[in-house]
């Protein structure tokens, strides 16, 4: 799949696109990743790519001018998408309907990082296809959501990751946050995984984790469970199962520490009344001790 950037700092772009999933994913040329700088298309000798804005106002928009001629000059994949705040919002779904423009269906996309106080208008309405927004947020320019989009429609590439199981069994996949994830030690600092991971029933894993990703939902995003219509009789079962299953493992478990801190305590009172009833020896009296370098017997005559 083909992704066009265009903007101001193509090493940003370039430097983070080396590395990780993405930089395999190109390597392997599953992504097809070309960085365009809009500098190298602006007029004059200091190459400047923006101005103030008409009607007065803080900061710099960039001009129409260099975007169009770098749009000319590399012919980038369409549909093109501004990344703006007033763009549609991404989310996973989106992120699909992106990887879908690659192959088969199509060449691929392109983006194109705003900066300053935003781009001229006229980019927005009649050379750009759509806008792309990450979130509520603000940002000094469009390079680090663009990045996101990038790294979201990779991941999403066949080829692209080591397990191809890995995309699917995600969060958002199925309109849930994913089930949480533990890994060796099995017991650190005294916190311990779950036992149903390790027990090695595969149906009783997939159970618990489908149970936890339901769960995690409902605490932490119940507007992603209000958007799948709630949970369904059986998923509200399979939930309540699996509560009710940890709460009788954790009882049984505090039950057998406080049985392991008694036993314990016994046999600690048992070490010291043993230690006081121990014999100690016969004393030997000080007059039976012959005194250091005492003489045995008479001293010899000299010479």
């Amino acid at each position: 799949m083909r992704i066009d950037v265009l903007t101001i700092f193509p090493d940003l772009i370039e430097h983070y696109a080396a590395s990780a999933m993405v930089g395999r994913a190109r390597a392997a040329g599953v992504l097809d990743l070309r960085v365009h700088d809009l500098r190298s298309f602006a007029p004059g000798p200091h190459r400047s790519v923006d101005d103030s804005p008409f009607g007065g106002g803080a900061g710099m928009v960039l001009a129409p001018g260099p975007i169009v001629a770098t749009v000319d000059a590399v012919q980038p994949c369409r549909p093109i998408f501004l990344l703006s705040p007033g763009g549609r919002r991404v989310d996973q779904q989106v992120v699909e309907e992106l990887a879908a423009l690659g192959p088969p269906a199509g060449e691929g996309l392109s983006l194109l990082c705003g900066r300053y106080e935003g781009v001229d208008q006229r980019i927005a309405d009649h050379v750009v296809d759509g806008e792309l927004s990450i979130g509520d947020l603000v940002l000094a320019g469009g390079e680090l959501a663009a990045l996101v989009v990038v790294e979201a429609v990779t991941r999403l590439l066949p080829g692209a990751l080591g397990n191809e199981g890995s995309a699917a069994d995600e969060s958002f996949t199925e309109g849930l946050l994913e089930y949480p994830q533990y890994t060796r030690p099995a017991v650190f600092e005294g916190w311990a995984v779950p036992s149903v991971l390790l027990s090695g029933d595969h149906g009783r894993v997939a159970r618990w984790r489908r149970a936890m990703a339901l769960r995690r939902t409902m605490v932490r995003r119940p507007d992603l469970i209000a958007a799948r219509g709630g949970l369904s009789a059986d998923e509200q079962a399979l939930v309540d199962e699996i509560l009710a299953a940890e709460a009788a493992e954790a009882a049984e478990a505090a039950e057998a520490a406080e049985a392991a801190k008694r036993e314990e305590g016994l046999r600690a009172a048992e070490a010291a009344e043993g230690r006081q009833a121990a014999p100690t020896g016969a004393a030997v009296p000080l007059a039976d001790v012959p005194a250091v370098g005492a003489r045995r017997g008479p001293r010899p005559s000299p010479g």
